[in-house]
């Protein structure tokens, strides 16, 4: 099955920013008014940041003037459920509005992710009736907040799940949570294949219990966005190592969703982007492709091969290192590649890229990328987890070495540090900062959340976001 696109004659100039002292540098096509066209937010976007960072005395979080944060939970300590301690290994989020209010008003659910390996010594308790391969240590927990940011109760959602890393929230008000591992049952002490995505129910995770999307494939996933239209769920694999990762879309057998529904089946597809092998040859901003084309994928369940490395025909498929962060923004699907390092195997090198996709356009084009054909080469300039803020523009996580941001990007492609992690972990001598993972806002888009992976620490940051 196949879609074609024509060329629509997208800007290919190059708007190239720093922020100083950050060095941070970014190439776009055209602006982040283009790219959000169609969103409430991209009526009133922000065209500056919002100073700069001001050192936190407590060592926590960094963050400008006129803005504080909370704490709202730290690995280690005791879940108010009673089930046991707080995960570590802190990575995507999403905040839902609760469906029941209490005294203050509606309250907010927010469902973090835990990417616990084998080896995690904070694994997710296991809970009957929530977990689904009791050598898991991975999983999510819901915290629930009431109208005045207060955590009322932090409870497990799922567990027994294994590297869940990142995943997104769907139109109908639920969480898919993705694992990032494609180990199977007998593999490092599990009992069940893993690689799959979950559904969470934010208000009752019991609804939803812990039943994989066997559908949706067996991969090392990374990130998900819906299409609220017709319910297509696009999929990022971020596969470090050669062959790279893919690009999937779930075509459901019930598109109209609803809690379960993806576990109806349907048909999942990877993306062949014509003439490109890798999307990291791509360098210049604004560049369109038509005739995208969609693979059925032979094996969803690779009971015998990853999916990346089965047969595609003679055409082959089109890879990509380090697809991670996958954003629903307008009528487009955002999603990023975080790095692309020719040493290892990828057709260039790049410190990111975020491409779109238009499913009524039929077009790919690369709207943003990050270095490395700057003054200041930071590694650790690579996105991972996107989102968009409620004054428009981005705030995308960072990922790699050195010191850990999470940046702004306004629609005039300037970049701005929103918030710096103040949290070392390792030695005085050779600290190391654990990256951001999980951004997301209140749905009154009054309160940024994010998390700090290692130590895993959840954060609320309020302040002037409208200004």
């Amino acid at each position: 099955m196949s879609e074609n696109t024509t060329v629509d004659g997208t800007s290919r100039r190059q708007l190239l920013t720093r922020t100083g002292a950050l060095g941070a540098s970014i190439a776009f096509a055209g602006n982040l008014t283009e790219l959000f066209a169609g969103t409430a937010a991209a009526q009133n976007l922000g065209h500056t940041g919002y100073g700069p960072l001001v050192p936190d005395p407590k060592g926590l979080l960094d963050l400008p003037e006129g803005f504080s944060y909370r704490v709202l939970s730290r690995e280690g300590d005791r879940l108010r459920s009673g089930e046991g301690l707080v995960p570590s290994h802190h990575d995507g989020m999403a905040a839902f509005a609760g469906r029941s209010t209490g005294r203050h008003g509606r309250r907010v659910h927010l469902v973090r992710n835990h990417e616990n390996r084998n080896t995690a010594t904070l694994p997710v308790p296991t809970v009957q009736g929530l977990t689904y391969d009791p050598a898991g240590k991975g999983g999510c927990t819901t915290l629930t907040l009431d109208s005045r940011g207060r955590v009322l109760s932090e409870r497990v959602a799922i567990a027994g799940t294994a590297v869940n890393c990142a995943g997104g929230p769907t139109p109908w008000g639920t969480w898919l949570t993705c694992e990032e591992t494609e180990d199977k049952a007998g593999t490092n002490g599990y009992t069940k294949d893993h690689g799959f995505i979950f559904e969470v129910d934010p208000d009752d995770p019991h609804r939803s219990g812990a039943v994989p999307l066997t559908a949706m494939g067996r991969f090392q996933h990374e990130a998900i966005a819906v299409d609220p239209r017709n319910g297509i769920v696009y999929e990022t694999e971020d596969a470090f190592q050669r062959p790279f990762g893919l690009f999937y879309r779930f075509l459901p057998d019930r598109p109209r969703g609803g809690l379960g529904s993806l576990r109806a089946g349907g048909l999942l597809q990877a993306m062949r982007v014509p003439g490109v092998p890798d999307l990291s040859s791509i360098q210049e901003t604004g560049a369109s492709f038509d005739k995208i084309e969609w693979v059925d994928v032979p094996d969803p369940l690779a009971a015998r091969t990853p999916i990346r490395l089965q047969d595609f025909g003679p055409k082959g498929i089109t890879h990509a290192q380090k697809l991670e962060g996958c954003y629903w923004g307008g009528r487009c699907v955002y999603f990023v590649s975080s790095f692309a390092r020719s040493a290892e195997g990828s057709a260039a090198d790049h410190y990111g890229q975020i491409w779109r996709y238009d499913p009524a356009a039929r077009r790919l084009t690369l709207v943003v990328v990050f270095g490395p054909d700057t003054d200041v080469q930071l590694p650790g300039e690579s996105p991972d987890n996107i989102c968009l803020a409620p004054s428009g523009g981005l705030m995308v996580c960072e990922d790699g070495n050195g010191a850990q941001h999470v940046y702004g990007v306004t629609r005039r492609g300037e970049v701005y540090a929103m918030a710096r992690n103040a949290q070392t972990i390792g030695t005085p001598e050779e600290p190391e900062w654990g990256e951001f993972a999980g951004v997301t806002f209140s749905p009154d888009g009054e309160t940024m959340y994010v998390n700090c992976y290692a130590p895993g620490t959840t954060f609320a940051v309020t302040g002037p976001w409208r200004r």
